[in-house]
């Protein structure tokens, strides 16, 4: 069993964009499949999964980013091989195409877990990574939205009202039953500069365990900080609980620390699962069981399973 699932943010996506959406979803799932059928390690599947969406306008996450309220780019990430936990995560990095790149050199180096803001470049440059200019990653949808943002609380102080989703990430299960887990994100448009989300805490809105599974979240960061989300879901499903039952329970405890969201996740068993509270979520998935692959990809307005649209 060989599995890749990949979510492009969950959130209030304009019908308009539902299309883009789905098809960036698709070519990001192909792109984590090849790394797995070709026998590759789900790491990598991964982290070539998120590339894709990182270089995708449509996301939010690389090129597309949200702005901070200084109209600044700063970006989270995090990778995380289910075996021997190894994580490697970055946050409140400036002007980074590729965030999920970093990260994958931060889990690789194995010095550290996590590295913060501007200092990480000193890292980066170490690793052959450099910043592009901040202009190359700015989008006129994420210039709108930003001006919209500051507008609104121009009249009405506090937080956003909405969140329209784009936060990536991928998870994964390969031949060899290893899982992993990638998130990547511009975090929340108009947020302070500094702010760090959910995106690159482990636990919080990624996690991979061999002996569970592996998962990663979307949605109102501040509140899956607070449900530990990932680590929950995967969890439960170390328990052997069904992936569909794990998911609804976590978005119930998410629910719970105030907020909305998604979560994909596989269990160790190549099991899969999209759900979400949000009003919308783009996903996509390649499961092959044997049998040959079975592709799923769209922008669910419903909150049904990723189970229940591959069995159809």
């Amino acid at each position: 069993m060989i599995a890749v699932v990949v979510h492009g943010g969950a959130g209030d996506i304009a019908a308009e964009r539902h299309r883009r959406a789905a098809d960036g979803c698709a070519v990001a799932a192909a792109a984590g499949f090849a790394v797995l059928a070709a026998g590759g390690r789900a790491l990598d599947a991964v982290q070539a999964a998120v590339r894709v969406l990182e270089d995708d306008p449509e996301f939010n996450a690389g090129t597309g980013a949200a702005l901070t309220r200084d109209g600044t780019v700063e970006l989270d990430a995090a990778i995380m091989d289910g075996a021997g936990r190894a994580v490697g995560a970055i946050a409140a990095v400036p002007d980074l195409r590729a965030p999920i790149e970093l990260a994958r050199a931060v889990l690789d180096d194995g010095e550290h877990v996590l590295l913060a803001g501007p200092a990480a470049w000193r890292f980066a440059a170490e690793h052959g990574i450099v910043p592009v200019p901040t202009a190359t990653l700015i989008t006129e949808r994420a210039r709108a939205r930003w001006q919209a943002e500051s507008e609104r609380r121009a009249g009405a102080p506090g937080r956003s009202a909405t969140v329209e989703g784009g936060t990536v990430g991928a998870v994964a299960i390969d031949v060899h039953g290893h899982v992993a887990a990638a998130t990547s994100t511009g975090g929340t448009s108009y947020k302070r500069a500094g702010r760090v989300g959910d995106t690159p805490l482990p636990g919080c809105g990624t996690w991979a365990d061999d002996a569970g599974g592996a998962a990663s979240a979307t949605g109102d960061g501040e509140a899956i900080i607070r449900a530990t989300l990932c680590r929950a879901m995967v969890d439960r499903l170390a328990s052997g609980e069904d992936p569909d039952l794990a998911a609804t329970a976590v978005l119930a405890e998410l629910a719970r620390c105030g907020g909305r969201g998604g979560v994909i996740a596989v269990d160790r068993r190549g099991g899969v699962v999209v759900a979400h509270s949000s009003v919308t979520m783009a996903f996509a998935a390649v499961v092959d069981d044997g049998a040959g692959p079975c592709r799923a990809a769209g922008v669910s307005t419903t909150g049904t399973c990723l189970t229940a649209l591959l069995a159809t």
